[in-house]
């Protein structure tokens, strides 16, 4: 399925994760990128720190998120061996690549791109200026975006449903530029979806979220997750009512961890009156610990090591950087006739 392919990632740096994160995006994009690899294909895994001075401005806030979703990618599995692992900014082609594309996109991309009609939408709500607070980042973020993707000569980007918009708009700049000069200049990316990827519920039901204030974190004391696990909302049902395992909240969050034998207990036990809430809790504790406990020890040496990742970042971009050179410099020669 990849030999031959380019597979793509970017993550924002926005701080220390929690179970939804590690479960629904960081995990499966480790296993795909080590899939794809195994399978003759490469993966390119990027800091995206351009995208984030969108939202943070303060360089030492900035940084620490920085620090902090390189070690957590590296101590969750990713292999800088192996996959392509580099910070945005250490890019500079990917600045002059990003000028070429705004000649060949539409301002209605732009209007249409979600992150800012979300932004305009809450600006509305709260009976403010359409354009209050939006910067030009964000407004042309998908073409940065589009960027990213196709500087690599990507094949395929791990995204979420809510993501596709990125790589078909990056399709789209591609697939004009190509026309216009009657040449397949910029390979044509397709989005990659994973559709068994887990939507992990919070505690009080809502998707798993720090704007919620309803997570799991992952990399805090034994004590701060067990606090976490024991706050998840339940009914006043007593230990021997059957119960809807699909109802209960602690089944739904445990069901994207556990193993399928314990997921089939818990549910037996919930049905058939035999397991109260608290068993429950205990179960996605111990499943919870048991899955991030080796991450956290290998976090805090990669945190306390930092040259160490260091090292790996400019290696990889070492790497990238070439690639990005060729493909800008394909373009520039087709663009200014040279």
């Amino acid at each position: 399925m990849f030999e031959g392919k380019v597979v793509l990632t970017g993550v924002k740096p926005t701080g220390t994760p929690h179970l939804g994160n590690y479960l629904g995006a960081i995990k499966p994009a480790i296993q795909l990128g080590a899939k794809a690899v195994a399978e003759g294909g490469k993966h390119y895994m990027f800091i995206a720190d351009y995208h984030a001075i969108n939202a943070e401005k303060d360089p030492l806030v900035l940084n620490q998120k920085l620090k902090e979703i390189a070690c957590i990618y590296l101590a969750f599995g990713l292999d800088a061996t192996k996959s392509v692992f580099f910070r945005q900014s250490d890019i500079p082609e990917v600045h002059e690549f990003t000028t070429i594309l705004y000649a060949y996109t539409p301002k209605g991309f732009m209007n249409k791109a979600h992150a800012y009609k979300a932004a305009v939408d809450k600006n509305r709500e709260a009976n403010k200026p359409d354009d209050d607070g939006i910067n030009m980042g964000l407004y042309t973020y998908p073409v940065l975006m589009a960027s990213d993707i196709l500087l690599y000569d990507s094949s395929l980007v791990p995204v979420g449903k809510d993501q596709v918009q990125h790589v078909e708009i990056a399709r789209d700049i591609a697939g004009a530029i190509n026309a216009w000069y009657h040449e397949p200049i910029l390979r044509l990316p397709d989005a990659h979806i994973e559709e068994n990827v887990a939507v992990v519920p919070g505690v009080d039901g809502r998707k798993m979220s720090k704007s919620y204030g309803n997570v799991i974190p992952v990399f805090a004391t034994d004590a701060e997750i067990k606090k976490a696990i024991f706050s998840i909302k339940t009914d006043s049902r007593a230990p021997d009512e059957p119960k809807d395992p699909e109802e209960v909240l602690v089944y739904q969050i445990f069901k994207a961890i556990a193993t399928p034998d314990a997921v089939a207990e818990m549910a037996t036990g919930l049905r058939e009156g035999k397991m109260g809430y608290g068993q429950a809790k205990n179960m996605l504790l111990d499943a919870v610990l048991k899955e991030v406990s080796p991450f956290r020890e290998k976090y805090a040496y990669y945190m306390a090591h930092f040259d160490e990742v260091e090292a790996m970042l400019q290696k990889g971009a070492e790497t990238a950087r070439p690639v990005a050179k060729q493909t800008l410099n394909r373009l520039k020669n087709i663009v200014f006739g040279k």
